[in-house]
């Protein structure tokens, strides 16, 4: 028993799983959008049991193709997959154990969904092998957690609209550069170790420009979500929220680098959840 209860406290920290707040309180805002409402128990059930095992693949994945460069790099150098806690067979079991399970959840939803799940997966594996060749490995990635969105409106219409891949653009854009100003902690290992970033190829100065373009994008997607919705009161203001909450991320990274971890997990983290809170408002009243 306590050897299983390590194997998941092990796992927890391979995959990281607190981090799922980015992207589940956008899986739901989508759903509660296309039914103008609560969509039910059975979907929000099989929604998080989809968002999780998709995670679940996709950072198993980057983990498991990534221990030689994680090995080398001293900020990832105590992970599990790199430490011997885990080795790459566990890993690459877990990873495609949750692979079968997100095609198989997508099954029992919808055919739409069941189809779409293939190439889902092969975007989220794409973001681990991106950054050896590409530096929009920052947009790969962002695009990952934007297909949340349009995965909950999958779920709920069998069909993607509009307003979700406006919603989806501004996750994309958001998530991207978020994780420009994360990726400013690696900066000079990227440049030693000739892995593609948009740091190690511009600078931080520039880099930290590029974020706030992207954050801007994703306003203004997010503006053109809740146009396209019909939307009222409550999700406009949401927008404005967000707005909010990314410009001070950027006055405190600006301000001070060290404090990247506390603009990356706490501010983004509150974002997508203030988002959500103000959909189901808009709902209710």
């Amino acid at each position: 028993m306590q050897k299983f209860l390590k194997l998941l406290r092990d796992l927890n920290e391979l995959v990281m799983f607190k981090h799922s707040i980015f992207s589940l309180p956008f899986i739901f805002i989508a759903m509660i959008v296309a039914a103008h409402g609560w969509f039910g128990w059975k979907l929000f059930f099989l929604g998080i049991a989809a968002a999780v095992s998709a995670r679940n693949f996709a950072m198993g994945f980057n983990r498991y193709v990534d221990i030689d460069i994680d090995a080398q790099n001293p900020r990832t150098a105590s992970r599990p997959s790199v430490d011997g806690r885990l080795n790459k067979k566990s890993i690459f079991l877990f990873t495609a154990i949750n692979a079968f399970l997100f095609i198989f959840i997508a099954y029992i939803i919808n055919d739409l969904a069941f189809w779409l799940s293939f190439p889902i997966l092969m975007i989220l594996g794409g973001y681990s092998l991106f950054k050896r060749f590409s530096s929009l490995a920052h947009l790969v990635l962002g695009l990952s957690l934007g297909l949340a969105p349009i995965a909950g409106v999958v779920a709920v219409k069998g069909e993607i609209t509009l307003w979700s891949v406006l919603l989806a653009v501004g996750v994309m854009f958001w998530v991207a550069g978020f994780d420009l100003l994360y990726s400013l902690q690696d900066i000079e290992f990227d440049k030693a170790k000739k892995l593609h970033s948009i740091p190690s190829k511009f600078g931080a100065e520039k880099t930290m420009l590029i974020s706030r373009a992207f954050h801007a994008l994703a306003i203004l997607f997010w503006a053109g979500f809740a146009y396209t919705s019909e939307s009222g009161f409550f999700i406009y203001t949401a927008v404005v929220v967000s707005a909010v909450i990314l410009a001070f991320e950027h006055r405190i990274v600006s301000q001070d680098f060290t404090k990247i971890d506390k603009a990356f997990f706490t501010l983004n983290g509150y974002l997508g959840i203030i988002f959500l809170i103000f959909v189901i408002l808009e709902v209710v009243f």
